[in-house]
């Protein structure tokens, strides 16, 4: 496979041209510029992956270059070069977007080096972008993160009932991501242009959750002073999500079940029938089963609301997709905070995957959000986490410390959680560096999140073959 282009932009004919023979040496493909205006020339004609730029030059600079490059849409990688004097002036080329910088005279072990680890990160950013994407297209539900065979069981059952009218009851603990999976729900239903309207039944008391449901005529209670529509009404066309059902009233459980059997019913105060033409989406936190038997809820609205259920696993069940949400978590916050912070450090993962996470994706979400705020570099460690979360070291394998004596599981399980931090949470793409499978790594995964440490390595279980 022949190495990337690389374009040496450089006012020096001596240093410009001997670079660009070391580097022909090398195997790489490699053109030339005087200076910034014919660099930025070459730019579109050679498209290199690489530019190694001199940052003083006539006519145009480095700095120049770079941020004209960035807005002709240009991806490359850009390395700049200066003299001891003038670090100041590449720390600004960095700020702006350049990926590093070498000191004049150049030695051509740190060039190679710094090209090396610049192609590394270019092609793992965009084989995350690439990830995103096919998750993405294939699915269409927006943030909602994973690849376990658990959550793609959930996107199963949305894609097959999101085309209906089907009620829908969604059962998960707190902070799986019901109101998300509402969402997907709603947009990939022909309703889609029309509302999505959204009650949290817990968030009320009885009277003001009825009015807030089905609405009010004027005088029906004290500060009553007008008609008001309830949610009914505004999502008549599309869909309305009723968060924690369980909660509800049983007076209230009466008048849900009319409207789920007839699709209409009365405002509070009023005597006129509205008819409404809505899709029902109903989660809860609750074992509404269980809440029948003991005749906190009726059986006949159960078996209305639940036409079709879906049943969220907890993170403790899908601990394989913790690097894949931790990646998204980490770009989220990193630009809502302007914090450069790109990956986790090593050992992180460790402690991610060795918690029990008892808030499940939000108490993960909050965990990375706080991380990222505390954040002293550009990579979040074990200390930017909640006490709670990073415990203590790892005693098995300290990170990045493996020597003569470690068992292969220690080695194994090593060699997959550093992967992972580097591919910024793609199992496909660990497994492709490591020569294994997807399920592979998610089956070890499942078991580092045990907390029972490495599984035992024998002769029947190397780090190729696939689990069984």
């Amino acid at each position: 496979m022949a190495k990337p282009r690389i374009l040496v932009v450089d006012d020096e004919v001596n240093a410009r041209t001997g670079l660009k023979s070391l580097l022909e040496e090398e195997g790489f493909e490699v053109e030339e510029a005087a200076d910034g205006e014919e660099g930025l020339k070459r730019l579109s004609s050679f498209a290199p992956a690489v530019v190694l730029t001199d940052v003083r030059m006539p006519n145009m600079d480095g700095l120049t270059l770079l941020r004209k490059a960035r807005e002709a849409g240009s991806d490359a990688v850009f390395v700049v070069m200066t003299a001891f004097g003038s670090v100041e002036m590449a720390v600004d080329a960095m700020r702006a977007g350049a990926e590093n910088y070498l000191l004049k005279p150049l030695d051509l072990k740190a060039v190679l080096v710094v090209i090396e680890k610049a192609l590394e990160k270019r092609d793992l950013t965009r084989d995350t972008a690439a990830l995103r994407a096919r998750v993405r297209d294939r699915f269409s539900f927006p943030n909602i993160i994973g690849e376990s065979a658990e959550l793609q069981a959930v996107f199963e059952v949305v894609k097959q009932a999101a085309p209906t009218k089907a009620t829908v009851l969604i059962l998960g603990e707190s902070g799986t991501g019901k109101e998300l999976v509402a969402q997907a729900l709603h947009e990939e239903s022909p309703r889609k242009d029309k509302p999505f309207i959204k009650v949290n039944c817990a968030a009320l008391s009885e009277s003001l959750l009825e009015s807030e449901l089905f609405g009010h005529e004027k005088g029906s209670f004290t500060g009553a002073v007008g008609r008001r529509e309830g949610r009914f009404e505004l999502a008549d066309g599309g869909t309305l999500f009723l968060d924690e059902v369980g909660e509800i009233s049983a007076s209230l459980q009466i008048k849900l079940l009319r409207v789920l059997q007839t699709r209409e019913f009365e405002r509070v105060g009023g005597t006129q029938t509205v008819k409404v033409d809505v899709r029902l989406v109903a989660a809860t936190n609750r074992d509404l089963a269980a809440e029948v038997k003991a005749g906190r809820f009726r059986e006949d609205l159960y078996y209305r609301l639940n036409v079709v259920a879906v049943t969220l696993p907890s993170l403790r069940q899908r601990k394989s997709d913790i690097p894949a949400l931790v990646s998204h978590f980490i770009h989220k916050f990193a630009g809502a905070y302007g914090k450069d912070v790109k990956g986790l450090a090593p050992g992180t993962l460790n402690a991610l995957l060795g918690h029990s996470w008892p808030g499940n994706v939000r108490e993960l979400e909050n965990a990375i959000e706080r991380g990222v705020v505390l954040c002293k570099t550009n990579e979040l460690g074990a200390d930017d986490l909640p006490p709670s979360i990073r415990g203590p070291r790892p005693k098995d394998v300290p990170a990045g410390s493996l020597i003569p004596g470690a068992t292969l599981a220690e080695i194994e399980r090593e060699a997959i959680l550093r992967t992972l931090e580097m591919v910024s949470g793609s199992t496909t793409r660990a497994a492709e560096l490591l020569g294994i499978s997807v399920r592979k790594i998610q089956y070890r995964l499942k078991e580092y999140g045990t907390g029972a440490g490495a599984p035992a390595a024998d002769s029947d279980d190397e780090l190729t073959p696939e689990p069984h």
